[in-house]
């Protein structure tokens, strides 16, 4: 699709009417989605209405379905739940309770509505669409409406929003925290912890939770354990580490479709082991909280691209979805989600799990096959002839522990020999270097920072001890976990085999850094973390201006020359403006701000929240900003200033760190060893082709393996980043959301993307 033009699009919304519900479960972000529909649709010049209590309300009417103002969704960004409620309704179930919703719409001269729920939720929402015009004509005939009435508003437009099609790394914080919370105050004793996960149809959660958490044992709805499991858990549990987790999904089951449940695995511990057993049912504490700043950018977007979908619809437009396809919003027929649901449920009944796993996606199958490598791998009985060196580059990352963890379990499952390089390159030529063990990396995964100790110094210093220190350990590979130089570095060492034949083995580059600066990847490691950390500061600041006076805060972020982790923090906070380097500000476009802030003020809203990342200007600091603001807002608000630094690097890392973290390391490896296996001979390795020297990274959906050769043309290594970065395209929604006038003709609407049935999906289970 072309880009979006905005006058175009507010001559197209002018005069429609679109309504918001929230349906079902109260999701993490549903009111991020709720305020991006409403503003992107009141910026169109739409009329939006907010429905209250679901379907429910849909069906009473009256107070309601209430016309929405711009301030009618201020400061709800950071809420959990749902501020317009989200009732369970059987009246909707039938159809006299869908002919008076479609009263009620037609009342308001509403025919586009958005509905932000799960799979029941959307399916109603069809079958609303579908029986539109039989409903119309039965209002007509009641005498209820008129017949012109009735053919003005002759069809509706139906957009659903969801997590996201592959439900990654969505609603798992609280899980998480739980689970560390378990582990820090349970080392010391011999104890197993049995928490069950919400789950009844889908082990989504308890897959990522057991991944995040370097869980022991697994029970997932769609792979019941074997005949005998009962014996294979204890043997397993009996010979791990003081500390045993296990996790189970609510809807879990044995392969004869008997439930499994968590009182039941607790007591056959405490039977069989005799270890202090706990059991813990974490229930609807997992949907509390404050959403992550994933959730609320993901439902920013898929709220903005919902009224944009609304918008071109046509009475031949089929129902869609709105869903998430790597980081970019696309288009799902709602029939095929809605099939594929169905086809799941159906291959679980008949206990045709393989197929199930493969049938919930990509992303599922994925973790699913790195849990089982990760959890029932143990060292190889025979060595390879590979050693291997794994070292973190560049300024500490959260995730890069997880990502060593995984990484030195994989290799040692392999047979290979793994070596831990303390203090990054430095280290590597100062020789400091240690044999890794499969039980040293126990409990790695959730914890901040680099245990294996990081520099920023570059190869090039230190070529030749660094090509000894190769020599001596007979080092056929080398894993590299960090920022920007460790990317730069790898080009170094590539760029130095034509002098060193040492220097002739396979590199990986995991890219991992808060900046998330690095080519060759849409997102590095500790990006997510560092986001995260840098919203809940807003969050606490924008807080703490709550009944007070009128106040702008000017917040600096980190993040060098790339304005990523501002521009995201940005949208995740709602924020008024965020600066970076990348789109150059001068006077001008600070005056208007201060003046676009001093009207908002002049109104009923009391804060003001402003980003600057760190390099975004040579001359307008974060202090001179601060000046400009203090000095012209005078009389009208207040200015303070709030420097983040060092708080953005640190902490635990997320659940999409650790997740990320833990699949990189297992691709890594499997890469390397496939590279290895290719370019032995001889009794040595020799990898001198540009694609054994790689970053690997996230690209939309796709892992890939970038030669850092290729890279090198698309890097600024002046100001250490990508020439071009996909996320700049997220600057104009930040800006509307903020209710500036700005131009849409960078907008590219999200395409359509068909739900199929994976190619060889069905499959005997075994």
């Amino acid at each position: 699709m072309s880009s979006m033009d905005l006058e175009k699009l507010k001559m197209t919304g002018a005069g429609r009417a679109i309504a918001v519900l929230t349906s079902g479960g109260d999701a993490q972000g549903m009111n991020a989605a709720v305020r991006a529909v409403t503003r992107m649709g009141i910026y169109v010049g739409a009329k939006v209405y907010l429905i209250y209590e679901g379907y429910q309300g849909l069906v009473d009417g009256g107070d309601n379905i209430k016309l929405a103002h711009w301030h009618s969704v201020t400061n709800i960004i950071q809420q959990g739940g749902t501020v317009i409620g989200s009732a369970r309704c059987k009246a909707f179930t039938t159809r006299e309770g869908r002919l008076a919703a479609a009263f009620n719409l037609v009342k308001k001269g509403i025919t586009n509505l958005c509905v932000c729920g799960g799979d029941g939720s959307l399916t109603g929402a069809n079958i609303f669409r579908n029986e539109w015009s039989s409903l119309l004509e039965e209002l007509v005939q009641k005498g209820r409406i008129t017949d012109t009435l009735a053919k003005q508003h002759d069809h509706l437009n139906i957009v659903g929003l969801v997590g996201s099609i592959d439900n990654d790394f969505c609603g798992t914080d609280m899980t998480i925290g739980i689970i560390d919370a378990i582990m820090t105050t349970a080392q010391s004793h011999q104890r197993t912890f049995v928490l069950e996960v919400m789950g009844r149809h889908c082990g989504y959660l308890a897959l990522v939770s057991a991944l995040a958490s370097g869980a022991d044992w697994l029970f997932i709805p769609e792979a019941p354990p074997q005949e005998g499991w009962e014996d294979r858990m204890c043997a397993r549990l009996e010979g791990g580490s003081r500390l045993n987790i296990v996790i189970v999904a609510e809807g879990a089951i044995d392969i004869n479709g008997k439930p499994i449940s968590s009182t039941y695995i607790k007591d056959l511990v405490v039977k069989r082991l005799g270890y202090d057993t706990r059991v813990t049912v974490l229930g609807h504490v997992q949907r509390g909280g404050t959403p992550s700043a994933f959730d609320r950018i993901l439902s920013s977007k898929l709220g903005v691209e919902a009224v944009v979908a609304l918008l071109e619809a046509s009475p031949d437009t089929p129902a869609c979805v709105i869903g998430l396809s790597g980081n970019h919003a696309v288009r799902l027929p709602l029939m095929e989600c809605v099939e594929m649901t169905k086809l799941v449920q159906t291959a679980m009944n008949e206990k045709r799990f393989n197929e199930t796993i493969k049938l919930r996606g990509g992303s599922f199958e994925n973790n699913w096959n790195i849990y089982k490598l990760l959890a029932f791998q143990r060292p190889a009985q025979s060595a390879s002839n590979f050693s291997l060196a794994i070292l973190n580059v560049g300024a500490p990352a959260p995730g890069m522990n997880a990502a060593v963890r995984s990484a030195v379990r994989i290799a040692l499952a392999h047979g290979h020999k793994v070596y831990a390089v303390q203090d990054g390159y430095q280290g590597l030529a100062n020789g400091t270097v240690y044999e890794m063990e499969w039980h040293k990396v126990a409990g790695w995964t959730g914890q901040g920072g680099s245990l294996l100790g990081t520099k920023r110094t570059l190869p090039n210093k230190n070529m030749e001890k660094i090509v000894e220190t190769i020599a001596k350990y007979n080092i056929s590979a080398l894993l590299v976990i960090g920022g920007f130089e460790a990317y730069e570095g790898v080009l170094q060492l590539f760029e130095a085999r034509s002098r060193y034949d040492e220097l002739c083995i396979p590199m990986c580059v995991i890219p991992a850094t808060i900046s998330n600066n690095v080519p060759g990847t849409d997102f590095s490691l500790g990006a997510d973390t560092a986001v995260n950390a840098a919203m809940e500061g807003c969050d606490k600041i924008k807080q703490s201006a709550t009944g007070t006076k009128r106040r702008v805060f000017v917040v600096e972020t980190m993040g060098g020359y790339c304005g990523y982790l501002a521009t995201s923090t940005g949208i995740a906070v709602g924020a008024d403006a965020a600066y970076i380097y990348e789109e150059p500000i001068n006077i001008h476009d600070l005056k208007t701000n201060v003046e676009h802030l001093a009207e908002k003020m002049k109104k009923d809203i009391q804060r003001g929240l402003v980003l600057r990342n760190e390099k975004c200007h040579e001359n307008y600091t974060t202090d001179f900003i601060h000046r400009l603001y203090s000095s012209e807002g005078k009389g009208i608000f207040d200015c303070r200033v709030n420097v983040l630094g060092h708080l953005q690097q640190g902490g635990a890392p997320s659940p999409f760190d650790r997740n990320f973290g833990t699949k990189l390391g297992v691709r890594a490896i499997q890469w390397i060893s496939e590279r290895l296996t290719e370019n032995y001979r001889q009794g040595r390795v020799f990898a001198n082709s540009p694609d054994t020297a790689c970053v690997l990274g996230l690209n939309r959906k796709v892992i890939s393996f970038m030669p850092v050769t290729e890279l090198k043309a698309v890097t600024d290594f002046e100001h250490r980043m990508p020439k071009v970065q996909w996320w700049f395209n997220l600057r104009p929604m930040l800006k509307m959301l903020a209710k500036y006038q700005t131009s849409f003709c960078e907008y590219v609407p999200g395409e359509i993307e068909h739900v199929t049935r994976p190619i060889n999906s069905r499959q005997t289970n075994t």
